[in-house]
């Protein structure tokens, strides 16, 4: 068994992807649109991941757009996406510049958590040892839920 991917539904295409490419760093793989079935799919795979997706051995994120408008909601209930990352503190303040809420700030120097367009949970983890506690985020509190 492989594991190929996690799919979930986007309601604004242009705005998942300036999130997930733009501001979190992910790379847009591959994409298929749909005509008949009036949807389109963008696959997309971390930075350190891309050269293993040209040969679809990377793990990938699918947003799944369908043309036709409906609502998602419930996007807690899909639980999150994880990203091992090499400098959390650096990541997260980058993301609160383009306007991102930190909804659980890494005040362990370990672990943090935010949300996409479309309320899915990612959480972020420091690669190896988490790092020292250091402000503003020892001490910044959580924002709503992740």
């Amino acid at each position: 068994m492989q594991y190929l991917h996690t799919m979930i539904r986007v309601s604004d295409l242009d705005q998942s992807l300036d999130f997930f490419c733009n501001k979190l760093g992910l790379v847009e793989v591959r994409r298929i649109s749909n005509e008949a079935g009036r949807f389109t799919l963008v696959f997309l795979a971390a930075p350190q991941d891309v050269e293993l997706a040209k040969d679809r051995n990377a793990p990938l994120v699918e947003l799944t757009y369908n043309w036709d408008p409906e609502p998602y909601g419930g996007g807690r209930n899909f639980g999150h996406l994880a990203y091992r990352v090499d400098d959390i503190y650096a990541l997260c303040e980058r993301l609160m510049k383009a306007g991102v809420v930190i909804n659980r700030p890494p005040r362990d120097g370990r672990m943090a958590f935010i949300r996409t367009p479309d309320n899915i949970s990612i959480e972020l983890l420091q690669a190896g040892d988490a790092k020292a506690p250091a402000e503003p985020w020892a001490s910044m509190p959580n924002t709503g839920v992740w």
